[in-house]
């Protein structure tokens, strides 16, 4: 399937979604939405609920992700200072591991391009 018709059949059955189960909950709770002492008809209730359901469900979207956001942000700030503490403390077993590797480490490269030339 292509992305658009899937698009728009995403989009249809939305839509039908929409208004099938706003119509089944309107019929369900005998409800009617007034505007300026007037009922509205079931399409533009349907319209104006899904509207109220899109504010909440973002609004909890941002609520959701600011709590855990702090989350992730407090975990890593104790992550980040426990390895800089542990860095602050073991800095020169560290460096002196960091040189004993560089001196001591395989020059397999160096000796393939001296054998080259010989």
């Amino acid at each position: 399937m292509s992305f658009f018709k899937s698009l728009i059949l995403a989009i249809i059955a939305t839509i039908f979604l929409t208004y099938v189960f706003g119509v089944g909950m309107l019929e369900l709770m005998d409800l009617h939405v007034m505007m300026d002492g007037e009922a509205v008809e079931p399409l533009k209730a349907i319209g104006v609920s899904a509207l109220v359901v899109v504010v909440l469900v973002v609004a909890a979207l941002g609520i959701v992700l600011s709590v855990f956001g702090g989350m992730i942000f407090i975990g890593l700030v104790i992550f980040g200072s426990i390895a800089m503490v542990t860095v602050g403390i073991f800095w020169p077993i560290l460096l002196m591991a960091v040189v004993i590797w560089l001196f001591t480490r395989n020059n397999s490269s160096r000796n393939k391009n001296t054998k080259q030339y010989a």
